[in-house]
């Protein structure tokens, strides 16, 4: 029997409902907690959307889906290589000294098959996305790659994530029209700095920890500044994102539900304490509605005047 890991909800499905010679597994695969899959997946709906609502469109329900099932699988693996590369660091540190292979639950060799498993099942669903989107999905390889070792050499191992999480912008916008624009790169741009900040504020649960194992983060570097630093890494996503809205020529119902994606992002922001990880942790998770909150006014923002210009809002 596993114990529930301490980021995990105690009433979360995998602990409730899954058989118990599964669970070891799933809990590799971080499917015990689920806000990972979503940050993971939404800057890749929110790309489908923009590239949607630049032609007045829907975005296609079909991609949704296959960017859900993707990011879930995807986002499974690089945590089995995350553990396999971070096992020993993990047995020193309190919130981590339970998962799988740290545990001794799991072997290495059988995490690795576990890897293989969720990339072939990836690749499936890529082939099918055009071959930009291919190319763009094995060049993400190398990020995921790197990530590990990031704590290792920089203060900032939080940016080398959000370049990682946030390719799924890229991604989405190939998958949907086989080209890339600036609006997709500034969208793109703009999660980097949305992961600095609620990656950010996820370390400082660890603080203490990270220092007894000599483990660097934005938290750590930052230290009293850490509630400025989010906030300015959310003003700079919030103003990339309405500049990405802009380039694309998206219309004016766009802005309502972008000025609330800010209003969450301060009200996170304003809330950080560095002496408090529980708090921390719901915040981060809170990132689920940011991003969706992003994500509908991306949608909403198909519908613009008749006599709308080259750029958006109405312009």
């Amino acid at each position: 029997m596993t114990a529930v890991l301490p980021d995990a909800m105690p009433a979360n499905w995998v602990d409730r409902h899954a058989p118990p010679s599964l669970r070891p597994w799933l809990k590799l695969g971080r499917f015990d907690r689920p806000t990972g899959i979503w940050l993971l997946m939404l800057p890749g709906w929110q790309s489908i959307a923009l590239a949607a609502a630049e032609k007045g469109q829907w975005p296609n329900p079909w991609l949704l889906l296959a960017f859900l099932v993707g990011a879930s699988l995807m986002r499974a693996a690089g945590c089995a290589f995350n553990d396999i590369v971070d096992r020993d660091f993990d047995a020193q540190v309190a919130r981590t000294a339970l998962r799988p292979i740290p545990a001794g639950q799991i072997s290495v060799k059988q995490a690795w098959g576990f890897i293989l498993g969720c990339s072939l099942t990836s690749l499936t669903i890529l082939v099918s996305m055009g071959w930009l989107a291919v190319g763009l999905g094995v060049l993400s390889l190398g990020l995921v790659a790197g990530y590990p070792f990031m704590k290792r050499i920089t203060w900032w191992p939080q940016a080398w994530l959000g370049l990682t999480f946030n390719w799924g912008a890229l991604l989405g916008y190939a998958a949907a029209t086989h080209t890339l624009s600036w609006s997709a790169v500034l969208l793109y741009v703009g999660g980097l700095f949305w992961t600095l900040g609620y990656d950010t504020i996820y370390a400082v649960q660890d603080l203490e920890d990270d220092a007894l194992a000599g483990v660097k983060s934005s938290a750590r570097r930052l230290g009293d500044g850490a509630q400025r630093g989010v906030f300015a890494f959310y003003v700079a996503a919030f103003l990339l994102a309405v500049a990405a809205a802009w380039v694309g020529g998206l219309g004016p119902l766009f802005l309502p539900l972008a000025a609330a994606y800010a209003v969450h992002l301060s009200w996170q922001a304003s809330r950080v304490r560095l002496d408090d990880p529980h708090l921390a942790l719901r915040l981060f998770k809170s990132n689920t509605w940011a991003a969706l909150i992003l994500f509908a006014a991306l949608i909403a923002g198909l519908w613009r005047p008749a006599t709308h210009a080259i750029t958006g809002f109405g312009g």
